[in-house]
């Protein structure tokens, strides 16, 4: 019966783990066609390097390379990969968890910080021969439906298309902080959910890591570390 239980449990790790690795790579996929095809910008100066293809393939690397420890690990049997999937998952674990208690102290800090960060970003946007600055920019203000960082009157004259509305021809009047602001509150609670539910899933891959781990090193199966 126990025997069945952990090759259940062994099997339903290596289903689990391939799913999250396929999904991986389309993530990875996805940032590498976006960084070819579109220049894009990070909306703040602080963030310059860690645009939105970049996020991308960052996540998807870091997602496609746990998940093929913890498959790798739990169909072969490997102590020593179980224990760097268990590792790596404790550290993200800990990463998002520091995270989301930094948001939550330092709310109105890191909300001034924001709105300080887009202004300078929108300046550099706005300079000269800044072209290539639009591209996130355009993406923003067109799912959002705002210009600049207050109001229109954030590009001076050199307000780019997408700041224009289709029905009245007229540039929009709502900026995009005040949008992005009501989408956040709009949204904490799904965000929320989320958060959580992938903290409960990394728990579970933990928990399920480490009871093959011991099961393995009481009979002495498989690689040894």
């Amino acid at each position: 019966m126990t025997h069945g239980c952990l090759k259940c449990l062994k099997y339903t790790m290596c289903v689990a783990n391939f799913l999250c690795f396929l999904s991986g790579v389309a993530v990875l996929g996805f940032g590498v066609y976006m960084m070819v095809n579109f220049k894009l910008t990070a909306l703040t100066p602080s963030l310059d390097k860690f645009n939105l293809a970049s996020m991308l393939l960052i996540s998807g690397f870091i997602i496609s390379c746990v998940s093929f420890l913890g498959f790798l690990g739990a169909l072969k049997e490997n102590r020593c990969l179980l224990l760097t999937f268990f590792l790596m998952l404790f550290f993200l674990l800990l990463v998002e968890l520091t995270a989301a208690c930094l948001l939550l102290l330092y709310e109105k800090d890191i909300s001034d910080w924001v709105e300080k960060d887009l202004n300078d970003g929108l300046k550099k946007a706005n300079g000269e021969n800044s072209t290539d600055f639009y591209s996130e920019w355009d993406l923003v203000q067109k799912t959002f439906d705002c210009c600049g960082v207050h109001n229109a009157s954030d590009w001076g004259s050199k307000a780019p298309g997408s700041c224009t509305d289709k029905v009245t021809e007229q540039l929009r009047s709502t900026g995009c902080l005040d949008k992005l602001q009501k989408w956040f509150e709009e949204n904490f609670l799904s965000t929320g959910i989320s958060v959580i539910v992938l903290c409960i899933i990394e728990v579970l891959g933990m928990c399920f890591a480490m009871t093959l781990f011991c099961h393995i090193s009481r009979s002495g199966l498989g690689y040894k570390l």
